[in-house]
Formats: structure tokens, sequence, C-alpha cells
């Protein structure tokens, strides 16, 4: 089986940023198919564009646009991808970085997909950060991995102690956050009371509905930037009320316009 070194992938890397134990590089996938191998760090996969199929061990993973991937070190696995472009954004983590950090190697286990809007809006504001000569984005990047391992931290370290409702309303609201809905509504479907859900989901998803559902509206938008010229038409298919509402709330999360970040994306 193929081992892969520090910032090496299969396909064409258009790009690579090395600094402090970190590796990034942003790759076009030119292969339909890559046999069983493994990578000798951890590192994550944020596709930015096309799709391709992953397989481990335990899982198989249909990744399209947007999809964030976390592979532990030595975790084998394979592709296939279909023929048409696709890109990713990879961030490698050597154990240099870990120890600097105090972040024991093993701090995060398995291979495994992460669907947390939050989590993802952190990957897609560190790829904006290595696209814009600023001065400060080393120490940006690590101030935001480090946020990504923490969050993730908690997440395994709390995950046999979430009620049932928490991972129902998370795919409620994954399925039906472009659409109106209503907080009684949301409690009738998952039979709890409407002010124990108002209490309880700050405490596991570290913010309230209104801004979770934001969160999936502007991640649903970072995938459509690429696919609809009009701004309006994006705004409308991830369910803000205007064009200037998912502006506003697509600066707030980025830091940049939905136009800025097209041209970053380019």
């Amino acid at each position: 089986m193929k081992t892969l070194r520090n910032g090496e992938f299969f396909g064409q890397t258009n790009e690579t940023l090395s600094f402090d134990g970190i590796t990034i590089t942003d790759t076009e996938y030119t292969h339909a198919f890559v046999d069983w191998h493994y990578h000798e760090n951890p590192y994550f996969t944020f596709l930015l564009q096309g799709n391709m199929t992953e397989v481990n061990k335990k899982e198989t993973y249909d990744c399209s646009s947007g999809t964030l991937l976390y592979h532990h070190w030595e975790d084998a696995h394979y592709n296939i991808k279909p023929d048409i472009f696709t890109r990713g954004f990879h961030i490698e983590i050597t154990e240099d970085w870990s120890e600097k950090f105090q972040l024991s190697k093993n701090q995060i286990e398995g291979s495994f997909n992460i669907k947390n809007p939050s989590l993802k809006l952190l990957m897609y504001q560190i790829f904006k950060e290595t696209k814009i000569d600023i001065d400060s984005f080393e120490l940006t990047v690590h101030q935001l991995l480090l946020n990504i391992f923490n969050r993730l931290s908690n997440q395994k370290g709390n995950s046999e102690k979430k009620p049932i409702w928490v991972k129902q309303i998370d795919e409620i609201l994954h399925e039906n956050f472009a659409e109106k809905l209503s907080l009684v509504e949301i409690s009738q479907a998952l039979n709890i009371h409407p002010m124990h859900l108002s209490r309880d989901f700050q405490k596991y998803f570290h913010c309230n509905l209104g801004e979770y559902l934001r969160k999936l509206k502007v991640e649903k938008s970072l995938k459509l930037l690429n696919e609809f010229e009009s701004l309006s038409e994006v705004a409308l298919e991830c369910g803000f009320s205007d064009q200037s509402h998912f502006i506003r709330c697509f600066k707030e999360k980025m830091g940049v316009t939905p136009l800025k970040y097209r041209k970053i994306m380019k």
C-alpha cells in the first residue's frame, strides 16, 4: 500500500504553503481511481469544486462541493472521481505542530465526515486567508485551526451524552434550512417542549436556532457561487429574504462580500 509523505497528494497540486508544521495544498484531482493508500500525517480534505467518492475501512462518503473530511494519520482509504473538474483543499498537520500547541497526535481518532456548518465556515475562512496576501495570515490560520480542533475534541468527548433529539433536529435543520421554520413545528416534530428546546439548543450547538440556520444558509451559498451568476438567485436558493440580507449575513460570517469570495475561488 502506498504511503503519501507530507504535502503529497494524487493529482496536480497548484499551490503549496508550508509554515510552522502545517502544509496546505490546493490540488486538482486528475485520477479517476486512486487505490488504497494512507498519509503519514493527519489532515483535512475540503472539497472546493466537483465530486468524488471516498471509501475507508468503515464508511463510504459521497463527497460534493463543500464536503469536509478529517483523516487520522495512517488511516487507509481509496478514491473514485467522475469525469468532471474536482478540486480539493488540504491542511496537513505534522507532529511538530501538535507538540507545539500541546495536542496529542491521537486527540482526534478515526476518519469522518464533518457536517457541522460552524466548522465548515471556519475551514472556508482558512481557505480565504491563504488566498489573501496579508502579513498576518499565518497567525489567523493557527487560530482558526486550533478552534476547529477544540470544537472537534468537545464534540467527540460529549457525543455519548447528547440526547436523541440533538441529532434529529440537526437533520431537520440541514434538510429544511431554506424553508420558513417554526419553533412550535420543530418542537412537535421532536416531541419536546419549545421551552426545553430553546433552553438546551444553545448548550449543544453553541448558538441560537436563528444563528445556526444562517450558518447553514451561508455554507450553502458558498457552494452555489460558482453555479449561479446572479446573487439574487443564490439568495433565493439558500432561503434568504432578499439579496441585501444575504450579502450582510455572508460578510458577517466570511469577512468579505460574496463577489469578493467568488474572485478568491477563481
